[in-house]
């Protein structure tokens, strides 16, 4: 059986459950109510797209410093990333939004909610890229080190023209796929009042009282998201799976 087809058939078998499962559940249905707010969904749906591009951009430069500093060879700069690694994976994106906003950002006076949603989402997602960064760096034999060093390249140019365009290859995928994530992950940006998708559901919800109308479309707009970046890391593994 083709692959496509088996995929087709789990997808529509799983598509029917669900369709009797809400059959049988007692629920007048108001869409119209909900239908009213498109506009506000298509723009809380291009808010998420452009904050999860913005810290995924920003996420990505944390990433790469935060794995030099893994392997710098300095105790102090090798204990910082450690800390900032350990720190962010180790405590909720929750909790890191509520301090990031209402103690750290109103200390300095910053009062853009959507640079510091932005700042804090990198910073979490860059914990989890210096990780895939310093990976991608520790995959690339010493050999490769050793003859670039054989050929008078000195560090910094070692770096650059041999050791990041071979490890780039190798995290292009799980970047990828920390990209889905990322775009998950801004969910919870509407705990500090940023009208990005979540937030104009539950707002709607709130004006409408139709909870499954609202959560639906809510469920379908990541899914538009999410899928085609799962098939992107997907198709990046198969495609740079000889430089592993």
């Amino acid at each position: 059986m083709p692959r496509w087809l088996a995929h087709l058939l789990v997808v529509a078998l799983l598509a029917a459950l669900v369709a009797l499962a809400f059959a049988r559940v007692n629920y007048a249905w108001n869409w119209p109510a909900v239908w009213a707010y498109r506009e506000k969904f298509l723009l809380g749906w291009l808010t998420t797209i452009a904050m999860s591009l913005a810290a995924l951009v920003v996420s990505s430069l944390i990433g790469i410093l935060a794995s030099l500093c893994l392997q710098s060879q300095r105790p102090l700069l090798e204990a910082v990333g450690r800390v900032y690694v350990e720190l962010i994976r180790g405590t909720p994106l929750l909790v890191q939004l509520l301090i990031g906003f209402y103690v750290i950002a109103n200390a300095v006076g910053l009062e853009n909610r959507y640079v510091v949603g932005v700042l804090v989402l990198s910073l979490f997602s860059g914990a989890y890229m210096a990780e895939i960064f310093r990976g991608g760096l520790a995959a690339i034999p010493t050999t490769q080190r050793d003859a670039a060093r054989a050929i008078g390249l000195t560090p910094w140019q070692s770096l650059r023209f041999v050791i990041l365009p071979q490890a780039i290859r190798l995290v292009l995928p799980p970047m990828a796929g920390q990209l889905v994530s990322l775009i998950k992950d801004s969910s919870l940006l509407s705990v500090i009042a940023i009208s990005e998708f979540t937030l104009s559901a539950q707002e709607v919800n709130a004006f409408t009282y139709s909870t499954l109308e609202c959560y639906l479309p809510l469920a379908a707009g990541y899914l538009l998201l999410t899928l085609p970046l799962s098939a992107l890391a997907r198709w990046l593994e198969r495609r740079f799976h000889y430089e592993s």
